[in-house]
């Protein structure tokens, strides 16, 4: 569904990503792991064209979206959910929703906020309150339908679990697993908790300055015997 060749990106002259080669498989869920600096936040930013990109290319679905503004790349079905700020917290629950629905038909709006709430029913009884008196888990729900409701097809999510409980956490995982199971999404995945990610996903990209050192199947990093030492960065090299 997605690729990115030979990407260098960052922000203006941070040269963060060097000459990353990644494939997002349809329907699968790919996470995106190493450590903190490593530019795993940058691709996702990229890919949504919030960074600059010096060279290289982004295909969606077989066409170059490289220099597209990230407000035609969401028309295009890609949907960015950064770890912070991504509900409009002044606004009901119900009203995020309809935003959301803004350049659909207006037929279809009712039916893609009722799909949304049919995927995270907990948002029904909170309709009427304003999203930042949320939780954290809950704000997530609603990022997510938020992204359901605009007819994403590719969905990247930016440590969706950062700050949330162990239980809540495991909530947010079998959520994404239902998107991809249930409604056939395509999720790209930017994971703190990188063991409870890879566990879920059906491949990963390892990044280290900046630069893929593994890509693969999820299964094959998560049992590498220097599995630890890459994720934290101690002696990374290629795998």
């Amino acid at each position: 569904m997605l690729h990115t060749e030979e990407l260098n990106a960052g922000y203006k002259e941070l040269h963060i990503l060097f000459d990353v080669d990644t494939d997002v498989e349809k329907n699968k869920i790919t996470t995106v792991v190493g450590p903190n600096g490593s530019g795993k936040s940058t691709l996702l930013k990229s890919i949504f064209g919030l960074t600059t990109v010096y060279s290289g290319r982004i295909i969606f679905r077989g066409e170059d979206i490289t220099n597209l503004q990230p407000h035609n790349r969401t028309k295009k079905g890609i949907a960015y959910l950064p770890q912070i700020e991504n509900v409009f917290g002044h606004l009901t629950v119900e009203e995020n929703l309809k935003i959301a629905g803004y350049t659909l038909e207006k037929e279809g709006v009712k039916d893609r906020i009722d799909l949304a709430l049919d995927v995270f029913p907990e948002l029904t009884k909170y309709l009427k309150k304003r999203a930042g008196a949320l939780s954290g888990g809950e704000r997530q729900f609603l990022a997510i339908a938020t992204a359901l409701v605009r007819r994403a097809e590719l969905l990247m999510l930016d440590e969706p679990t950062a700050q949330l409980s162990p239980k809540m956490a495991e909530v947010i995982f079998k959520k994404i697993v239902e998107l991809r199971d249930r409604l056939k999404l395509t999720i790209l995945l930017v994971e703190q908790n990188v063991t409870g990610a890879l566990e879920i996903s059906d491949n990963a990209y390892l990044l280290a300055s900046g630069r893929v050192v593994f890509g693969g199947k999820a299964e094959e990093l998560l049992k590498h015997d220097k599995f630890e030492e890459f994720c934290v960065g101690v002696g990374v090299e290629q795998v």
